[in-house]
């Protein structure tokens, strides 16, 4: 958590030199009614790098909370297409926070998106809570079943990327060819560096080998194509509480992966973050989830471990390819040890769901 400051509006955020600070002000001061003395901050705190809670005195409307978050203009424009344009087109408006305005530094550089605070109702602190748990399954559910095949989705894949067959291959030979550079005279490595990179190419070496199948198994059995959140942590869930007790309304933040692909790919990041025996049942929830809402039919464990398997290993690949271009253009030291921690990820991998005839943990 950054520092708890106070103070008038414009005082504090160049107190904290905040890139865009000015601008941010005026944002901040034209949300609050446009009077230079409108507004007060009562607390700004920071989160994260480059996310912080500004809570407002706005005068006659009363204390307000809104969260702020520094980011380029691409991801900023990004997650304006998901709040504005992509969300509101399949029917789901309030799955995410609402956006509530941006601004822009004078050069260009930095944007703050400026939305409402959800306030500390995270899902990665209730995850043992199967009413929350529940209601966001069935936001992802809604999420896919809404977007398989509508007409937003060239859109979304336009802005947002392809998640699918593109994104596996791309990183499999991506990472590769970075691996092959690896190498002298261009880089004197280790014993240690050596046996790092020669296991972690002979992984990359199977996987391109195995992809053609790896595809088919998601054309015939993975689905349509839906819009993909992209990065589906407990973390970026919340469930509020709602009007009734025990009614929660689910929420999803953080869209700045969102692209297009096989649900696949959303449901092993979620299901991942939750100890091994309770994904059969959030599984089974999305399962009837997605059958009561469209008729999907899901496959067994065996081909879904399958298809969740080929999603992690496509994020794997990824993350063994930016070590390899810092290290070669930029001589950056840690290249390896992230090379080690992707390495281990092969080696450590376990199915997501339990198969049948598994013994109970």
């Amino acid at each position: 958590m950054g520092v708890l400051t106070t103070g008038d509006l414009r005082d504090v955020l160049e107190a904290e030199r905040l890139p865009g600070a000015a601008e941010l002000g005026v944002a901040l001061q034209e949300m609050c009614g446009g009077a230079d003395d409108a507004a007060r901050i009562l607390e700004l705190r920071r989160l994260k790098t480059n996310v912080y809670r500004v809570r407002l005195d706005t005068g006659d409307g009363g204390p307000r909370s809104l969260l702020l978050k520094s980011t380029n203009p691409a991801l900023a424009r990004h997650n304006q297409l998901v709040a504005r344009r992509w969300l509101p087109a399949i029917g789901l408006a309030d799955a995410g926070a609402r956006l509530e305005g941006s601004a822009a530094d004078r050069h260009g550089q930095r944007m703050w998106l400026i939305s409402e605070d959800l306030g500390d109702a995270r899902l990665d602190g209730a995850i043992t809570d199967r009413a929350r748990v529940g209601a966001v399954v069935d936001l992802i559910a809604a999420l896919h079943v809404r977007s398989a095949g509508h007409a937003i989705l060239p859109d979304c894949r336009a802005h947002g990327g392809d998640l699918g067959a593109p994104y596996l291959c791309a990183n499999v030979r991506d990472a590769m060819h970075g691996l092959e550079q690896l190498r002298p005279p261009r880089v004197t490595l280790t014993p240690e560096q050596e046996s790092v990179r020669g296991t972690l190419l002979a992984r990359l070496r199977t996987l391109q080998h195995e992809l053609p199948y790896r595809l088919l198994t998601l054309e015939l059995g993975g689905g349509p194509e839906v819009l993909l959140h992209g990065d589906l942590w407990t973390t970026n869930a919340f469930a509020l509480a709602g009007a009734r007790p025990g009614e929660w309304q689910p929420r999803l933040i953080d869209w700045d992966h969102a692209g297009v692909g096989w649900a696949s790919y959303d449901l092993s990041t979620f299901l991942l973050r939750f100890p091994r025996d309770a994904r059969p049942w959030i599984m089974e929830r999305y399962r009837a989830a997605v059958r009561n809402a469209a008729g999907w039919q899901l496959p067994g464990s065996r081909e879904l471990n399958a298809m969740f398997e080929t999603a992690e290993f496509a994020r794997f690949a990824n993350r063994a390819v930016w070590p390899s271009v810092e290290l070669l253009v930029d001589g950056a030291a840690w290249a390896f040890d992230e090379l080690a921690m992707v390495a281990g990820w092969f080696d450590d991998w376990r199915p997501v769901l339990p198969e049948p005839g598994e013994p109970s943990p």
